[in-house]
């Protein structure tokens, strides 16, 4: 059975996470107040529809849907987003993500039951600032606000050795978790296996030692 997804609000983020959604294979309800929003969504989900997200009674309606997951991606009427995850958690939906426009209306939402919240455009910008001052960096995904895994190219000092040689953990305090090369991918790398030029490294460590790598 597919898993039944509500965005609420579809501003930049509520409709990328509503596409995505359903490009995965979800089943996805989208809602904003807005109906030139809703016109532009409705085709690439399964059902779109024009409503106020702060109306409860309306929210309280969708709750025979047995949805899996509701996204409150409404941010700028702090009142709709509150009353959202408000009646959300009241109607039994098992997860319930927000997005949050300033520190205290994160604790607000948490406070009334959101599972999680979210600052995309805060996380956004860090991801291509880290992006921009790691020139060789292919991907970057923080763990938690101190560790982050990323995926690098095999620094040149390092072609020709090996994990062993090169005792990573030790010396750089971070782990290889995994070697791709190409389309291959080994996530139990030989440490007596000569690192190539070329292959793309998956560590993780703290962020300190990755800025420092």
């Amino acid at each position: 059975m597919k898993k039944q997804f509500a965005v609420l609000g579809l501003g930049g983020f509520g409709a990328s996470v509503a596409v995505t959604l359903q490009k995965l294979g979800c089943e996805v309800v989208a809602v904003d107040q807005d109906m030139e929003r809703i016109e532009d969504i409705a085709e690439r989900v399964t059902y779109a529809m024009q409503a106020d997200i702060g109306n409860p009674e309306f929210l309280e309606s969708l709750g025979s849907r047995n949805f899996d997951g509701i996204v409150v991606a409404e941010s700028g009427d702090i009142e709709a987003s509150i009353m959202a995850t408000l009646v959300a958690k009241e109607i039994g939906v098992p997860y319930v993500l927000c997005k949050a426009n300033s520190k205290r209306h994160a604790e607000m939402l948490k406070k009334i039951g959101a599972d999680a919240v979210v600052f995309p455009e805060k996380e956004i910008g860090k991801r291509i600032a880290k992006n921009l001052l790691f020139t060789d960096l292919a991907d970057w995904i923080a763990l938690s606000p101190d560790y982050s895994v990323m995926e690098i190219e095999t620094p040149k000092k390092w072609v020709g050795k090996t994990l062993k040689e090169l005792n990573v953990r030790k010396v750089h305090e971070m782990n290889v978790i995994g070697i791709r090369d190409g389309e291959e991918m080994d996530v139990t790398p030989d440490a007596d296996k000569p690192l190539k030029a070329g292959t793309i490294l998956i560590i993780m460590g703290s962020n300190q030692a990755l800025e420092k790598l």
